[in-house]
């Protein structure tokens, strides 16, 4: 089943344990097919994974995007950024509100976090490849033809 409807179950399971107060964890568990710990948790006051994760992140939602969005500017005008220029960039966006920097694997996990994001190799382009592709020299070549 999907997250969501997980999430939806739970919601209901705790708003009839609110609203029934004979009304076991065990069986508002077993009637809105949730698990009993999670249940149980959540009428204790413990959030989700899912809602907890937002704090232990370095950046804000608005900054981790403008970090995507500056990535793939760079990565389309052909100069993709390694993780060390990735950790500078967090870095910068976090000395500016004067926060501690990033770990030594931040860039690796972010880029794993982010769907868009993809790490490739690059390999050296070679030089006689690049001669052959120079517009100029195409040109000339059909001049002669």
């Amino acid at each position: 089943m999907s997250n969501s409807s997980t999430e939806a179950r739970i919601l209901l399971a705790l708003q009839a344990l609110q609203n029934n107060p004979k009304l076991s964890v065990r069986r508002a568990a077993d009637t809105y097919e949730v698990p009993r710990n999670t249940l149980r948790r959540r009428q204790n006051g413990i959030q989700s994974r899912r809602d907890t994760t937002q704090k232990s992140r370095r950046l804000s939602n608005l900054e981790e995007e403008i970090v995507v969005h500056f990535i793939l500017d760079l990565d389309s005008r052909g100069f993709p950024p390694r993780h060390s220029f990735i950790e500078e960039m967090a870095n910068s966006l976090l000395a500016d509100r004067k926060a501690p920097p990033v770990g030594k694997r931040w860039a690796h996990n972010f880029v794993k976090r982010q769907p868009e994001l993809k790490t490739h190799f690059f390999r050296k382009y070679d030089y006689q490849r690049a001669k052959c592709e120079d517009p100029t020299i195409i040109r000339n070549w059909f001049k002669l033809v």
